[in-house]
């Protein structure tokens, strides 16, 4: 749009000759031809997308909100057009028309484009996110019924109006009642047994232009067509091959050359030289209104707060492809003199910009973890609930941490509440993942949810989980999928945690280890990426496991093994596997490591130490402060679990040497019995010397010193690994840098 907008009339094409240069009309036909091929294709892409079956059972808030915007939109709509065109003086009576499309136009809202600002916020997964989405996603479908009976009222106004739409009805209807059923089996056959290829596209793209040409037959536009054909396909894994294989090219080439003409048409000047500039342009805000009106009045209706109000109806404001669909047609029929097209598209492009900064001043998401109480699993009793946010990237994923979850032990008295989500990225096409969560937005503990995207994927995940809980009793669980950015997934998880009032995030390792060998089979560079940056502002305690064929404690026992060090960290992995060792079926070891000698000096960090003496005063103190928490913890839990229990073993070892030698060798020396899972802290005595300099060569630092050799393959260990570290008021930012960058030690902020 804003290349086509930049060769109008209002920029470049002031010049003489730029606007042959860039559309000759020897070339327009082409042009024309190419840009209505793009535009039906992306509306047929976004057709496959949508879930017809979830807009059938969405809930009483989200219809309330969708017909309340479009019913308000649409009357003040009918005031502003009479209004705008009495300040132009028009002699000419308006076409209805012009009333019809100018509405229509005010009342739709992005759905796709909705969502990725939502995604981009991070409110996604929150209640106001979920209620905006549903109340988008009907608005969104109302838009294309109210598209369908405009079309042909545009084509032809009388007695061949109801024909027309009485029939596209019934075309409609023979689609889903007759088309569908045939189709869906089919094409799920070959799905399921991979027998599509890129040559079978070529059936879709002719059912696409048959559907599309019939459309266009009975009086409507050849858009109605193609949403209805992509609204009748089989969603999952066939919806994702078809717009993984046509979306690059849809979206890259054929609709920007849709919008780039949208931008053609706009004339600026148009708009400053009528009489009454000024109050067009006030008009021009005043559209934002209705939709903000209208959400208000709902939300009072329901007792939500007027702030939850006012951001429904800033959100809903925002427009996508419909909106620009309508102004092209409401133009190219001349329902809209040039000035009323102006005020619109102005309006459309002003909604969807201001909509990200306002709501970002409403809510400020990127603030709102700063307040999160102190959640550790050191600090749960061992008669409270122990609640953990598992997070997962597949299938295989699953199924590894719900061993870890096997042994948490989980009973009547001290229950566990997993919540599994699995992460999935957003991509330019990935709102089919997110309309199919709409009618798992309020789902309950223990639902089987909606099917979405990868649809096989999630309902392994889910059946995996589902299966688990059928073994423990004491075990409650909820599914649900975050799908976002790579880049800042990580505030999603944030939310899904603060939400469930986790004390426990358990993520995947990014490397994939085979169980014969131990031997890295699969990296995911960018799933470290979500790791590391989960670990710098998580409101609860992180867990990083890593999975080297860890067993059902079903089938077998577990020999679990703790290394203590001290500090934060080091507490809560002894307090997971002090939990764990209440299973009859798991062995606990503990080994205490003592630093001793030149061992336990401790690091100074000239940076951040202040010159005076209160600032390296305050260092001694906190190292002290930390040491009389460890003796104490270690106490309570030789005193509590070592001398109750004869499957704990407790065990003392020191180092005295400074060069950093002595610690793989005593951890070869310890993992000689050999182990089922180590659980470290992730900061295991990171202020001493002997740490820092082992921590230059760390290939993963993400995971600690200790961690990153357990984890190393070097190592020779066919142990997996669970590296935790504690949640903590004010503690230090450390920016990890890649495992596959040059090896430096990471940087303390």
């Amino acid at each position: 749009m804003q290349t086509g907008f930049s060769v109008s009339r209002s920029l470049l094409g002031y010049f003489e000759g730029v606007i042959t240069l860039f559309y000759n009309p020897r070339g327009i036909l082409a042009v024309e031809t190419i840009s209505n091929l793009g535009i039906m294709y992306y509306v047929f892409l976004s057709g496959l997308e949508m879930n017809s079956d979830t807009i059938l059972r969405s809930r009483k808030k989200g219809t309330s909100m969708a017909i309340a915007g479009i019913v308000t939109s649409m009357l003040f709509g009918v005031g502003f057009l009479t209004l705008q065109q009495k300040l132009l003086d028009k002699k000419e009576k308006t076409h209805i028309k012009a009333y019809l499309f100018w509405c229509l136009t005010l009342s739709v809202t992005g759905f796709p484009v909705l969502a990725r600002i939502l995604a981009k916020l991070k409110l996604l997964y929150t209640k106001l996110g979920k209620d905006t989405l549903t109340a988008a996603m009907l608005t969104d479908a109302y838009g294309w019924v109210l598209f369908t009976l405009l079309i042909p009222a545009a084509n032809n106004w009388g007695e061949g109006y109801y024909l027309s739409v009485i029939t596209t009805f019934l075309f409609i209807a023979f689609c889903f009642t007759v088309v569908r059923p045939i189709l869906t089996p089919i094409i799920e056959n070959r799905t399921n047994k991979n027998m599509w290829r890129k040559s079978h596209m070529l059936d879709v793209f002719i059912g696409l232009f048959i559907c599309s040409y019939i459309t266009d037959f009975l009086g409507t536009h050849p858009i109605v067509g193609a949403f209805v054909f992509g609204l009748i396909l089989p969603h999952g894994k066939f919806a994702d091959m078809v717009m993984e294989m046509s979306d690059d090219f849809v979206t890259g080439i054929l609709c920007p050359v849709y919008f780039s003409g949208f931008g053609f048409k706009l004339d600026l000047p148009v708009l400053w030289n009528t009489p009454n500039s000024v109050l067009m342009m006030l008009i021009m805000v005043l559209l934002c209104i209705p939709k903000v009106l209208s959400s208000l009045i709902v939300t009072f209706f329901f007792g939500m707060p007027a702030r939850d109000g006012l951001s429904i109806g800033l959100l809903l404001n925002t427009k996508g492809v419909m909106a620009v669909i309508l102004q092209n047609v409401a133009w190219d029929k001349r329902f809209l003199d040039p000035c009323s097209f102006m005020v619109m598209t102005l309006a459309i492009i002003l909604m969807t910009v201001i909509v990200s900064p306002l709501i970002n001043a409403i809510y400020k998401p990127k603030f709102r973890f700063m307040q999160s109480q102190l959640r550790t699993v050191q600090k749960l009793r061992f008669d409270m609930e122990l609640r953990v946010v598992a997070c997962v990237h597949n299938a295989k994923h699953a199924t590894n941490i719900i061993h870890v979850l096997e042994a948490t032990n989980a009973t009547r008295i001290s229950p566990v509440h997993v919540s599994a989500v699995h992460l999935l990225e957003l991509t330019r096409h990935g709102t089919a993942i997110l309309v199919s969560q709409m009618a798992d937005l309020n789902n309950i503990a223990g639902a089987e949810t909606t099917n979405y995207g990868p649809k096989a994927e999630f309902e392994i995940i889910t059946t995996a989980f589902k299966e688990f809980v059928e073994q423990y009793n004491a075990v409650r669980f909820d599914t649900s999928s975050v799908v976002s950015s790579y880049t800042t997934i990580h505030e999603d998880i944030y939310n899904v945690a603060e939400e469930k009032r986790a004390s426990l995030i358990l993520l995947p390792f990014h490397k994939e280890y085979s169980t014969v060998g131990g031997s890295p089979e699969i990296s995911h560079n960018e799933h470290c990426e979500i790791n590391e940056n989960v670990l710098q502002h998580a409101p609860c305690s992180v867990g990083i496991f890593v999975d080297r064929g860890l067993g059902s404690l079903l089938k077998t026992k577990m020999r679990i093994i703790t290394l203590f060090i001290g500090g934060p960290d080091d507490r809560e992995a002894l307090s997971i596997a002090w939990r764990m060792a209440g299973h009859s079926g798991t062995q606990l070891h503990v080994v205490r490591i003592h630093l001793l000698g030149k061992a336990a000096e401790e690091k100074v960090l000239k940076k951040k130490i202040s010159k005076s003496p209160h600032g390296m005063l305050s260092t001694v103190m906190d190292g002290v402060m930390q040491k009389e928490l460890d003796e104490e913890y270690i106490f309570s839990f030789r005193h509590k679990a070592v001398n109750n229990n004869d499957s704990i073993v407790y065990l003392e070892k020191e180092v005295h040497s400074d060069t950093g030698e002595e610690i793989p060798t005593l951890l070869n020396e310890i993992d000689k019995p050999g182990y089922d899972l180590y659980i470290v802290g992730q900061g295991s005595g990171k202020n001493k010397t002997i740490f820092s300099k082992l921590l230059e060569w760390c290939d993963h630092p993400e995971l600690g010193v200790i961690g990153d050799i357990l984890a190393s393959t070097s190592f020779g260990t066919h142990s997996s690994v669970l590296i935790v570290q504690q949640y903590m008021v004010g503690r230090k930012r450390v920016v990890y840098k890649c495992h596959n960058e040059m090896k430096n030690s990471p940087e303390v902020l």
